[in-house]
């Protein structure tokens, strides 16, 4: 990584991802908020599956940290190179936020909104949660004539299944007019779906017809490299990333995360004949459940950022 950081808030977003970007042009993003920014919270874990994952610590290179209030700009300022304020006076996203409260959908809607204009901008993205661990490099694993590639809670075996339930945490887009259009696409397919997040939204349109007369290539990528809570990798000789999603509420996140990141930790001191037997496993989820996602429907005080 490089050795100084940059205060990117007198730089516009097109001289932020112009340096971020690989070669390709392409950047990973993620976004950030005040509750998920704080000392020793999420972002730090983020950051660490980077630095110990197998060829992931030169992706910080390529990280840009979208935050979404002043104080998650001023902690990314201290700990990352890129950071970019997202300016919205309308909404105040310093929270976390209720899970599918008015302001948790707004700063879901924000998001897609914000990576069409990374796309018009003419750059390729990996966007990530930040609750999403990285421990390999994930690009050998994308397809490369996809427009569209999307992590999965549940994966049927098949890449084009539209059967597949996608997660909108976790995506690799290339930038042209297939996927210009498609972001335009989901982003107003909020009015035709109101009170729905956008990963639900996308569940209903990537069956429409207008889907097919784009020619956008969509890919559901295998849960076997790019896992979650919701459906484990089992294999940590294949994972490229976890995300802790079917996952209710900060405290559990923060926990469930921590653990492993002490499972890959232990996996990277066996040795190659052990690591190729696969003679270990996640000891997680275990505070993050699908039975723990049940509570919000009934206790609207507690929450979470994203599921």
């Amino acid at each position: 990584m490089r050795s100084h950081l940059r205060v990117t808030n007198d730089y516009s977003l097109e001289n932020i991802l112009n340096e971020a970007a690989m070669q390709d042009r392409t950047v990973i993003l993620t976004t950030l908020n005040e509750a998920w920014a704080a000392t020793n919270s999420i972002i730090d874990l983020f950051l660490e599956s980077f630095r110990i994952g197998d060829r992931t610590r030169r992706l910080l290179n390529h990280l840009v940290i979208i935050a979404l209030d002043q104080k998650a700009f001023m902690r990314c300022q201290a700990i990352h190179t890129y950071c970019y304020l997202l300016v919205n006076e309308a909404t105040d996203f310093h929270k976390e936020a209720y899970f599918m409260t008015p302001s948790y959908l707004k700063m879901m809607w924000r998001r897609i909104d914000f990576l069409r204009s990374v796309l018009e901008m003419g750059y390729n993205f990996v966007f990530t949660d930040v609750d999403i661990m990285w421990f390999r490099d994930p690009f050998p694993w994308f397809h490369r004539d996809a427009d569209f590639q999307i992590a999965c809670d549940h994966f049927t075996g098949s890449f084009d299944d539209v059967q597949n339930r996608p997660n909108g945490g976790f995506n690799f887009v290339k930038s042209n007019n297939r996927s210009i259009e498609f972001y335009k696409f989901w982003y107003s397919s909020r009015e035709t779906y109101p009170g729905y997040h956008d990963q639900d939204v996308l569940n209903f349109i990537k069956v429409d017809p207008f889907i097919t007369e784009l020619g956008l290539k969509m890919i559901f990528l295998d849960t076997a490299n790019f896992g979650g809570l919701c459906e484990p990798s089992r294999d940590l000789n294949k994972v490229c990333t976890m995300h802790a999603n079917c996952c209710y509420g900060m405290d559990s996140k923060l926990h469930d995360l921590r653990i492993m990141l002490q499972d890959w930790k232990y996996h990277l001191t066996l040795s190659p004949s052990l690591k190729r037997l696969s003679i270990i496993s996640w000891r997680v989820p275990q505070n993050c459940s699908l039975d723990s996602l049940k509570h919000y429907h009934g206790s609207p005080e507690k929450s979470v950022q994203e599921d």
